[in-house]
């Protein structure tokens, strides 16, 4: 597997392009690992520090990703240093968009990030410039089809990218209208937990959860976790976080993700983040779910959590452990080879198996169709892992190796 992984690591990317923004100190990277299938997708992100490895990092990861989500395309990613707060941000995302165009019209997909909205952000911008959808792309490139069959594809995506979920079973209010885009890729995360202990022995319920990062990802983890009977006992956010070993209420969870303030943790009695990192990598849990920026996890938070019972880490965020590697550093093999580490390749693939799903002809758009198949696709892929290898530990090594067979 590391001959594997290191011969696909070492490969250059086959597209890079680089942007300075004319009117900020905005710089950027689209980078396509490779155009297998005709095309390459990933989504855009942005934060201040990103550079140019972090994006090349995040495409292979992607290519990774599409051997499980589908469809069969190269990994690619787009990335924009940049402080999302900034007011700037709306003037600096229409013209890295701009400039991307003929690329997006051509053989690149994109969507939603860390800091930036698929629903709010990137479709909008992008229609506004005369793309379909941001996905039209891998439509042109991979699927090339006709004049009526693009129209017919394209409208399943628009529709259903932006789809209200309006089955009380997959969202935490109907009155907020959440849309798909909002809750599959954290409901793929909670899927996957339930899962792995389906697969290899024992049960979610009464499980206790530690989550990192209250956004998108980490509170629609949360909330569906809590939902199957799990207990979220520590919450950690960018400016502090929360902790209750005997575990939150299902409806005390609920209230966390709607009262959130710019799709952060907003709480009376909030811990600071001093007291919270004090305190958190100790608490008694049995899953943890990272799930805010890349590459945080420490040796030291591993081995704390361990002490404490750590039985399983679903990976919400891309690339979660801190190593300099772009897979597999000392860090996350550590952490693999004593727990159960389910990769974020096979975890967060929900939003990438949308689109894939949505580009397939002819399928229901409907919430109960697309939410149902992201946890059919996510279990599938753990129950090829554990038929290879039905040990508990290992188990990003044993889906590494699957998924880079097919990619080399």
């Amino acid at each position: 597997m590391k001959d594997l992984l290191k011969r696909f690591e070492e490969k250059k990317p086959e597209i890079v392009f680089e942007w300075k923004d004319s009117e900020t100190e905005a710089e950027g990277w689209m980078v396509i690992n490779s155009l297998r299938g005709g095309a390459a997708g990933g989504g855009t992100r942005m934060r201040v520090g990103l550079d140019r490895h972090e994006v090349e990092s995040l495409a292979k990861t992607m290519e990774v990703k599409f051997t499980v989500s589908g469809p069969p395309i190269g990994g690619a990613k787009s990335g924009i240093n940049f402080d999302p707060n900034d007011n700037r941000k709306d003037g600096v995302l229409h013209r890295w968009y701009k400039a991307l165009m003929p690329i997006l019209k051509t053989y690149y997909g994109t969507g939603g990030d860390l800091n930036v909205d698929e629903v709010l952000e990137v479709i909008p911008i992008t229609e506004s410039y005369g793309l379909l959808h941001p996905q039209e792309g891998v439509v042109k490139g991979h699927l090339k089809p006709n004049g009526a069959d693009k129209i017919k594809l394209m409208g399943q995506l628009r529709v259903g990218v932006t789809h209200i979920v309006e089955n009380p079973e997959y969202t935490p209010d109907l009155k907020s209208k959440y849309k798909v885009a909002d809750l599959i890729t954290g409901y793929g995360v909670a899927e996957s937990v339930k899962h792995f202990y389906k697969i290899y022995g024992g049960d979610v319920k009464d499980k206790r959860v530690i989550v990192q990062g209250w956004g998108n990802v980490g509170a629609a983890a949360g909330y569906y976790l809590s939902q199957q009977g799990a207990k979220i006992v520590g919450i950690i956010d960018r400016h502090g976080g929360l902790l209750n070993e005997n575990g939150f209420t299902l409806d005390e969870v609920r209230k966390l993700v709607l009262d959130r303030k710019g799709n952060m943790l907003h709480a009376d009695n909030i811990l600071s983040s001093s007291e919270m990192n004090e305190r958190i990598w100790s608490v008694p849990a049995e899953v943890f779910i990272p799930a805010a920026a890349s590459r945080l996890i420490t040796q030291q938070q591993v081995e704390m959590m361990i002490a404490a019972g750590m039985q399983v880490i679903s990976c919400g965020a891309n690339v979660p452990f801190a190593d300099n590697q772009i897979f597999f550093g000392p860090i996350s093999e550590f952490a693999d080879s004593r727990l159960s580490v389910i990769p974020d390749f096979i975890s967060n693939c929900g939003m990438a198996r949308v689109f894939a799903f949505l580009m397939t002809e002819g399928v229901e758009v409907s919430s109960d169709a697309i939410f149902s198949d992201c946890s059919a696709t996510i279990g599938n892929a753990l129950k090829q892992v554990h038929a290879s290898n039905k040990s508990t530990t290992n188990i990003s090594k044993n889906a590494f190796e699957i998924a880079l067979n097919k990619l080399i």
